[in-house]
């Protein structure tokens, strides 16, 4: 035993390169159930591969793909047609042809390989996405009541870069079958309903008209394209409840919440008025008053202080009545009689009246003057009462407004 292992040893490297050709002369298998899976216009290409004499191996698989009329020109003999590689050298079973913007009126033909050494041999696949690719539901369906009608949208089957399958060439080929039916109130969500009915459209807006008012309808709908007899699965059901005539005790609930809630923000709108209003007073005319000493000390109208002062409204009328208004003095003018001779004696001369020790009258002439003389108020010219008209000036500050009125503690001679 020990011999053999020691030869066996000794000769291994001998044996590999004896039986590397003949292990390199094994023909890999195919890859076998080729299909491609597809909707709208997302397509992927898959294969299965699994022989068990190459379970210990990596095997890696290219996938190529070729239009038709170059598959064509290449089955005539022509030498310049090449294949375009969509996965080379890939370790997966599958290969993704959304990225390659396959068109989907073309047809073109597919081949995948699996390598482990040498390549095995190519399996062809013929693909032309406008007889093969499965045809999707629509993409969205919005169901809308609108009184006692249903209002259907309906949005087109979309493609792998997010437009209508109308812009790949089915317009206007592709339209829609619609199912809806009545729900009982026991019942869940299905087809068994009391009145199903069956419609089909182009449109993509469709109006279920003359339905029962305030009943609940569901709606499925199917995408459907004839030249090929495609057909899409059913979408989800849709229930909604139709709508009717509005009873009269829920106009009437309507509108008396509606008259609530409006004499809520009208008296919310007057309180917050009132708010402002309280606040600007507030600030503006503070019901705290200074205390009494400050008063009496800030309201002194003594001329000595030059200290500014705060004025009351009487005080300050008081001030500009004594400037501009001062009281009027009366004057009284004696004139003689017209017969009377003055006393030729007297004139020249200044004459003063003495009493017994009586004050001085302030009656004073002028030397030479033989006019009559002003005297103060109850005094007459010598002490005797003169016969003469007696006239008072009291309006004599009214002919001189707007001028301060001069006023003499002596006597002013006047000519009557």
């Amino acid at each position: 035993m020990s011999v053999n292992r020691n030869l066996a040893g000794a000769f291994g490297p001998v044996v590999m390169f004896v039986y590397l050709p003949v292990l390199l002369s094994v023909e890999v298998p195919p890859p076998q159930n080729v299909e491609v899976i597809t909707l709208n216009t997302h397509y992927t290409l898959s294969w299965e591969w699994s022989p068990a004499q190459n379970q210990n191996h990596s095997v890696t698989f290219t996938v190529q793909y070729l239009s038709m009329y170059k598959w064509d020109k290449l089955n005539s003999g022509a030498k310049n047609v090449d294949w375009s590689d969509a996965c080379p050298q890939t370790s997966h079973t599958h290969c993704d042809l959304t990225r390659l913007r396959l068109h989907y009126l073309g047809i073109y033909m597919l081949r995948v390989q699996a390598r482990l050494g040498p390549g095995s041999k190519w399996v062809l696949k013929e693909f032309c996405p406008d007889k093969d690719a499965v045809i999707g539901p629509p993409s969205r369906v919005d169901l809308v009541p609108v009184g006692s009608h249903l209002d259907i949208n309906i949005a087109d089957p979309m493609t792998s870069s997010n437009t209508s399958m109308r812009d790949e060439g089915l317009r206007p080929d592709i339209y829609y079958s619609i199912y809806f039916w009545e729900r009982d109130t026991d019942q869940q969500v299905c087809e068994c309903g009391v009145a199903s009915q069956m419609l089909t459209t182009h449109a993509n807006l469709v109006t279920l008209s003359d339905l029962k008012a305030w009943t609940m309808y569901c709606v499925r709908v199917q995408s459907r394209y004839d030249f090929y007899n495609k057909s899409s699965v059913w979408t989800p059901p849709l229930c909604a409840q139709t709508e009717g005539v509005t009873p009269w005790w829920q106009i009437l609930l309507y509108f008396l919440l509606a008259l609530v809630i409006c004499f809520l923000l009208v008296l919310a709108l007057l309180y917050g008025v009132f708010r402002c209003y309280k606040t600007l007073k507030a600030t503006l005319f503070p019901s705290v008053q200074l205390p009494a000493h400050l008063q009496e000390y800030l309201y002194d109208l003594s001329p000595s202080s030059d200290i500014p002062r705060l004025l009351s409204p009487d005080s300050e009328s008081v001030v500009i009545c004594d400037e501009i208004c001062p009281q009027a003095v009366l004057l009284e003018v004696h004139c003689p009689a017209p017969s009377e001779e003055l006393d030729p004696d007297s004139s020249g001369r200044h004459s003063r009246q003495d009493s017994g020790g009586s004050r001085d009258s302030g009656v004073y002439s002028t030397e030479g003057s033989s006019g009559p003389r002003l005297l103060h108020s109850g005094q007459t010219l010598g002490g005797e009462e003169d016969s003469g008209q007696e006239v008072k000036m009291h309006d004599l500050h009214l002919k001189v407004k707007g001028q301060r009125p001069i006023i003499d503690e002596g006597v002013v001679d006047m000519c009557v």
